[in-house]
């Protein structure tokens, strides 16, 4: 533990909380060596599971820097909602609250009930607005470590992701430990396969199935920490055919925004000046001569119409703003680093609409 002056002031299932005395509005979560089935109806202790915990919350923190969800019909919600098959695809990921309270075999809320209980934590009401975020940073939140174990041939099936409100700035925040008790994970899909802390709740378990689960607590650990490295490197060039053009181009590199991708500005060779400025062809002409991904985003002039190019093809974009997310688009599909950035900018800006019609007064 820290060396700091502490205050124990509560306990979790799976972590002791700390105030820190010489830190107010902050406190220390101690990860214990236990794992839990049947909403805490069994308790088992495995030596080295804290330390396995902050493994992987360390780094899912990192991948995320800033509820329940599921992608896939399974377990409990199977119980709960008969008659929906076992697979049923959920898209967009489906929401589910949950009233933590291991008394009341933690029961499930609605966003109505949720609001007209108005809690109020750290000096923060609960209310509508509150709601909306939360939910609204829930569904980013999922498909970035879904699309994040991908190229581990995995699949994230649900999460719990809790929140809180932030003592000093009344706001709400992201908080608690995720790791295997905080998802079900399938590698290639087949839930015999299953490596989630989960697998300790349809029995009881003896010693040599304890060391089964930490095994395979270990095995998500070693992984969750190739989830902040990617195989690919993004790198867009933006030619242009002349220094003319710099002030269009410049617009497009600014428009990267966070995604994290590297962007070159380069005036073309004399060859390709000539099809620039005679056809409006840059994009077509590169296209037709080289294999990479071309996307055509030409200044805009009163006789541009009248000068495409037949016979080449290539994806033409008036924005600089839309050329620049298409190009994201497609390295997205290979680097969940672009994916993640892309999502928390485009939910962002939904967000801060969405709360600003709610201050309003006007339902969107």
């Amino acid at each position: 533990m820290a060396t700091a002056e502490v205050l124990n002031i509560g306990r979790k299932l799976y972590e002791e909380v700390y105030e820190l005395l010489d830190n107010p509005g902050r406190v220390l979560l101690q990860s214990k060596d236990q794992i839990t089935a049947g909403n805490a109806a069994r308790k088992y202790h495995m030596e080295g599971k804290a330390a396995i915990s902050n493994k992987m919350t360390s780094c899912i923190f990192q991948l995320l820097q800033d509820a329940s969800i599921k992608l896939i019909a399974t377990g409990s919600f199977l119980k709960r909602n008969p008659g929906v098959k076992e697979w049923y695809k959920f898209y967009p990921p489906k929401v589910e609250v949950f009233f933590k309270d291991n008394a009341k075999n933690d029961t499930q809320w609605s966003e109505e009930q949720l609001i007209a209980a108005k809690f109020c934590f750290a000096g923060l009401v609960i209310g509508q607005t509150e709601v909306d975020i939360m939910s609204h940073a829930i569904q980013p939140i999922f498909e970035i470590l879904e699309k994040s174990w991908f190229p581990q041939n995995c699949m994230l099936i649900d999460a719990k992701i809790e929140f809180a409100g932030g003592v000093t700035t009344k706001e709400i925040v992201f908080t608690n430990v995720i790791d295997d008790d905080s998802w079900r994970l399938w590698p290639s899909g087949d839930r015999s396969q299953q490596k989630d802390s989960l697998t300790v709740t349809s029995r009881k378990l003896t010693l040599e199935g304890l060391q089964m689960v930490k095994r395979n607590s270990e095995w998500v650990a070693d992984r969750v920490g190739l989830l902040l490295k990617s195989d690919s490197q993004c790198r867009v060039v933006v030619p242009m055919g002349s220094t003319s053009d710099l002030g269009h181009c410049e617009k497009i590199k600014k428009s990267r925004g966070k995604s994290g991708i590297l962007c070159e500005l380069l005036v073309t060779l004399q060859m390709m000046k000539g099809m620039a400025c005679l056809l409006n062809g840059l994009g077509p002409g590169m296209s037709g001569n080289i294999a990479y991904s071309v996307i055509s985003c030409p200044p805009i002039t009163p006789d541009w119409s009248a000068q495409d190019v037949c016979g080449l093809g290539c994806s033409t974009i008036l924005s600089p703003e839309g050329s620049a997310q298409f190009a994201a688009q497609i390295f997205g599909l290979n680097n969940h680093f672009v994916i993640l950035n892309m999502w928390v900018s485009l939910k962002e800006c939904n967000l801060f609409k969405k709360v600003v019609y709610r201050r309003k007064g006007t339902r969107s």
